[in-house]
C-alpha cells in the first residue's frame, strides 16, 4: 500500500470528482468546507426534490435536507467510501424522510384522535397527497410507499437498481420487480400516456 500524497490546499472544488471531494472532506474538515460546500451545491436540488416528492410537502423537504446535511457533514469524516458517495447521501435522505413520515404519521393520528368529526378523520386517514405539478408527482399518489420510494430514487435521484436495493435494503431482484410492478400499475392506470 502506497503513503498517501499530501493534498494541496489550493484548489477548484468544481474541478473534482465527489470522490476527490470526500477524500479531501476527511482532511479537511471541520476547519475547511469547501470540499464538502461543493458536494452538497452538486446534489441539493436533486436531494430536495427526492425529499419533496417523498415527503408531499416543501416545508418538510427542507427541514429534511437541513438535517441531511448535518449528518453529511458530521458523518462525512467516517464515510470509507465502500459505495459511491452519491448512493451513501441518498441512504441518508431515504432514512431521514421515512423518519419524517412517520413522525407526520404519528401527529396526524393524533389529530385524529383529537378530532370531532368524523368525516374529517376518515378523510385524513389516507395517504399523503403530493401537490398535483404534473408528472410524475400526479403518479406517485397512485402507487404504495415503498414504490414510491423505488420510483423517486429511480427517476429523480437516478440512482441505478443495485444502488436501490442497497438503500432500502432489499435484494435486486425484489426491487426490479417492485419498481416493474408499480410502472405496470400506474400504465394501467393513466393508459394512453407513455412512459417517459
Amino acid at each position: 500500500m502506497t503513503k498517501a500524497q499530501p493534498l494541496a490546499m489550493n484548489y477548484d472544488p468544481r474541478q473534482l470528482s465527489d470522490e476527490e471531494l470526500v477524500q479531501r472532506a476527511h482532511t479537511e474538515l471541520f476547519h475547511i468546507t469547501r470540499a464538502y460546500e461543493e458536494l452538497m451545491r452538486r446534489y441539493q436540488r436533486t436531494l430536495f426534490n427526492v425529499c419533496a416528492r417523498y415527503l408531499g410537502n416543501d416545508r418538510d423537504a427542507d427541514d429534511v435536507c437541513q438535517e441531511v446535511m448535518l449528518k453529511v457533514l458530521y458523518g462525512l469524516k467516517n464515510f470509507e467510501g465502500k459505495s459511491k458517495f452519491k448512493t451513501w447521501l441518498y441512504s441518508i435522505t431515504y432514512n431521514e424522510c421515512i423518519t419524517q413520515y412517520r413522525k407526520e404519521r404519528r401527529k396526524r393520528r393524533l389529530l385524529d384522535a383529537l378530532s370531532l368529526d368524523p368525516l374529517e378523520e376518515a378523510s385524513e386517514e389516507k395517504a399523503p397527497v403530493i401537490n398535483d405539478k404534473g408528472g410524475l408527482d400526479r403518479w406517485l399518489v397512485h402507487v404504495n410507499q415503498i414504490d414510491r420510494e423505488i420510483l423517486v430514487l429511480r427517476f429523480v435521484a437516478e440512482l441505478e437498481f443495485q444502488e436501490i436495493a442497497d438503500i432500502m435494503h432489499m435484494g435486486l431482484s425484489a426491487t426490479k420487480m417492485r419498481y416493474k410492478r408499480a410502472l405496470d400499475k400506474l400504465r394501467e392506470k393513466f393508459s394512453g400516456i407513455a412512459e417517459t
